[in-house]
């Protein structure tokens, strides 16, 4: 996931253009990516899609002809969606166009104008300090023009036409944890999960921000209707801690399998609920569609000092707090697969364990075994009217232990599966 970050961290992205697309080729060879083009203009709901926007080349260049600027040594550099300007101007005027941070003078801001036309360039606060009263060359060589929005789509067919979502935004230039972790995180979780049976089906989506999920539901508003679970994934490879943000159902099986997983997980983390701004969740989540969809991440967007700027970069992002943020989503999908709900067969008083072997492995001593409590927690709620995840929760066991408990009383035919459709759902 590292060496994927760090091939598609010089590239130039933005909500449309060729930059993205060049992301979705790299994606393509990791995982059979289908490539979407939504032409600009393209009414969806109550936006539009914008007109595409490609960039070559942009510099500031002082009296002596060099260049102070630079978007060749970082694409950050120019405000992205910036229409073209070439033209001679005082440092007066040319200020009005400069962003910087003087809090973090060292580091360059990112600042985008999807949705305006002007054009800008984003700085160091020392670079700016270096700047003299004098005339400058502006050159920002780029492209607005009618063409199309571009996102990636991946679905893995599983027994169940019920889908689990995962969508990641894939817009935006040199940053490493907000954007390129998701991307990196997202595609090698659907190259894992092609590789092995699964219950429910899965839809990887490699979207621009906001436009590109507004986008996908529009076109796709009956197909949405089949997802049942979801996570938006962003900010992955940070050392911060878990954060999961829930559904704006609060309380859906995505949001107790991922509160399930980090509870158990023995590390810290943190749960927060949903409010309507933040990542792509908030489009899912809008009332008319109401998914449940939760966003799982590790420092929460805005609150770290990295976020958008040059420092979010190849050294913040590290391949341990990648693995790490892997293996907590596979073991959230691992609860969702395997959660379903069993009928007792023997319910009147507690059967007899022992003339069936079960008490053997009992004890929990030794990794794998099976644990008493877990086979007596089964055994009496499993009702017809309790999830497997229900009976760890309550429990307070680990699902794992639930799931090894209900399969050693289903080979003893003391358990009967409920249907899967009811289970999943």
């Amino acid at each position: 996931m590292y060496q994927a970050i760090s091939k598609l961290y010089p590239i130039c992205r933005s909500i449309t253009g060729n930059g993205f697309r060049e992301t979705l080729k790299i994606i393509q060879e990791l995982i059979p990516l289908e490539i979407h083009e939504v032409p600009t203009g393209t009414e969806v709901f109550d936006w539009t899609v914008p007109k595409e926007w490609n960039i070559k080349d942009a510099y500031i260049k002082n009296s002596q002809g060099e260049r102070v600027v630079d978007f060749q040594k970082s694409n950050l550099h120019v405000v992205n969606y910036s229409v073209p300007v070439r033209k001679k101007m005082p440092f007066q005027e040319l200020k009005e166009h400069l962003f910087t941070l003087p809090d973090t003078p060292e580091w360059i801001p990112y600042r985008t104008s999807y949705y305006k036309e002007t054009w800008g360039f984003c700085l160091s606060h020392k670079q700016f300090l270096e700047l003299k009263d004098e005339e400058y060359e502006v050159c920002i060589d780029s492209s607005l023009e009618p063409g199309s929005l571009t996102y990636g789509e991946y679905y893995i067919k599983g027994e169940s036409p019920d889908e689990v979502l995962i969508s990641c935004h894939a817009c935006h230039p040199s940053l490493c944890d907000d954007n390129l972790s998701g991307i990196a995180l997202s595609a090698y979780l659907a190259k894992h999960l092609s590789s092995i049976s699964l219950r429910y089906s899965y839809r990887f989506l490699f979207i621009p921000g906001t436009i590109g999920s507004i986008t996908w539901l529009c076109l796709n508003e009956a197909q949405a209707q089949k997802i049942k679970h979801g996570l938006v994934l962003t900010c992955v490879g940070d050392p911060g801690k878990v954060t999961y943000k829930r559904s704006r159902q609060g309380d859906a099986q995505i949001d107790r399998a991922s509160l399930h997983v980090l509870k158990h997980s023995g590390q810290e983390h943190e749960i927060i609920d949903f409010f309507p701004y933040g990542y792509d969740e908030r489009q899912y989540c809008s009332p008319g569609f109401n998914l449940a969809v939760g966003c799982f991440m590790r420092s929460q967007h805005g609150e770290f000092p990295e976020y958008h700027t040059s420092a979010d970069n190849l050294d913040f992002v590290q391949p341990q707090y990648l693995a790490d943020s892997f293996s907590k989503c596979l073991s959230i999908f691992h609860v969702l697969e395997g959660n379903g709900t069993y009928l007792n067969q023997n319910p009147k008083c507690e059967p007899r364990l022992g003339k069936r072997g079960l008490y053997k492995g009992i004890g929990g001593q030794k990794e794998g075994a099976l644990n008493e409590m877990a086979i007596l927690w089964v055994l009496n709620l499993a009702d017809g009217n309790h999830t497997l995840l229900d009976i760890a929760d309550r429990s307070g066991l680990a699902f794992d232990e639930i799931k090894r408990a209900a399969d050693a009383l289903l080979e003893h035919d003391l358990l009967k599966e409920c249907l899967k459709s009811a289970a999943v759902s």
